[in-house]
């Protein structure tokens, strides 16, 4: 199967234009093949600026019919035609990236892509546009209909799952349910079987320190977290925990477990970027971003860059493709996973 993908630009004043430019020339001869679809959405100008910019030797046509999509081609999203300045945030660049991710939407939901993959959006350029949300996991879910949508971020065989993402540490530990909990653990476990994990080992980290110190430090962990794994294990599924947070990862590194269910955003994404983020000791600058994050729960599957517009060197042809190359690949597995599982003939009762 040759997966079909939308690959959103992102805000075209950031890194997106120029790392899917360099994606597609690392990419080149598998698109020539015909072993690989993408299907970039954004803004034409700013994609032909990267191209000249990095040198790509790879040119995305133009679609001007979306009846007839081509292997590779470039889709115009904002029909107003607005201009943005490289490193700048602008509400110009929030709607073109808003626009962008609500056509590879649709497009999925109509069956002609089969995932999206999405470069980094800047929340305050969408908040200025009049799009109102934390981020793309958010605005994902309300484009698609879906609530309890869940964050995983991936790298190297390092699988983190989050039970909260975008809301103020104070407000964690009520949004710490059994419910939620529960989903969160399930939609992991779907996942890592899609992704070929015969029987996934989840860790589930502790809220508080110590998983709670026998209560003394909290009582989430022995009333909530405690229950839930007892019952998720109860149904077959392979899940430990609470395990502390000082040591789960450590324990995942070390391939004691194939996932680790985080309580907050910053439990969980601190590990995978700090073993993704590859730093030159000598400057102190980044020289690869690797890692992918992964949306669980839409009814389309949606994977991104775990990195974000990085201003600051947009425009300098100096931007690692390493994340989304990393992205196109897990939408791919993803992608025809999902498709053997509808062709799989279904049991006569």
């Amino acid at each position: 199967m040759t997966a079909h993908l939308a690959v959103t630009m992102g805000d075209p004043a950031g890194i997106g234009p120029e790392i899917i430019a360099k994606a597609c020339r690392s990419l080149s001869d598998r698109l020539s093949q015909g072993h690989l679809r993408l299907l970039i959405i954004g803004d034409i100008g700013a994609m032909r600026k990267a191209e000249q910019l990095i040198g790509a030797q790879v040119h995305i046509p133009a679609v001007t019919d979306e009846a007839s999509l081509p292997p590779l081609g470039i889709l115009q999203c904002s029909p107003s035609g607005d201009e943005v300045c490289s490193s700048k945030v602008s509400a110009a660049g929030g709607r073109i990236a808003y626009l962008a991710v609500e056509r590879a939407v649709r497009l999925a939901q109509a069956g002609r892509v089969q995932a999206v993959v999405t470069a980094p959006l800047n929340k305050e350029a969408l908040n200025l546009a009049g799009y109102h949300y934390p981020g793309h996991t958010e605005l994902l879910a309300e484009l698609t209909g879906v609530k309890g949508s869940v964050m995983m971020l991936a790298h190297d065989g390092m699988h983190v799952s989050h039970v909260t993402t975008h809301i103020a540490l104070e407000d964690v530990p009520k949004r710490v349910t059994p419910e939620r909990l529960r989903h969160v653990i399930r939609l992991t476990d779907e996942a890592l079987r899609h992704l070929g994990v015969g029987r996934a080992r989840i860790a589930v980290a502790a809220l508080n320190p110590h998983a709670g110190e026998g209560g003394l430090f909290g009582r989430q962990d022995m009333e909530i977290s405690a229950p839930v794994i007892a019952e998720c294990v109860a149904m077959g599924l392979d899940v430990v925990g609470p395990v502390p947070g000082d040591t789960v990862f450590v324990k995942l590194r070390g391939s004691q477990f194939d996932a680790v269910v985080a309580m907050y955003h910053d439990q969980g994404h601190i590990p995978v970027k700090l073993m993704g983020f590859k730093v030159d000791p000598a400057t102190g600058a980044w020289n690869a971003l690797s890692g992918v994050n992964i949306t669980l729960g839409l009814p389309i599957i949606r994977t991104s860059v775990d990195h974000g517009t990085a201003f600051d060197i947009a425009g300098k042809g100096i931007a690692s493709e390493t994340s989304l190359i990393e992205a196109i690949e897990y939408a791919e597995r993803l992608a025809i996973a999902r498709a053997h599982q509808f062709r799989q003939p279904r049991a006569h009762p």
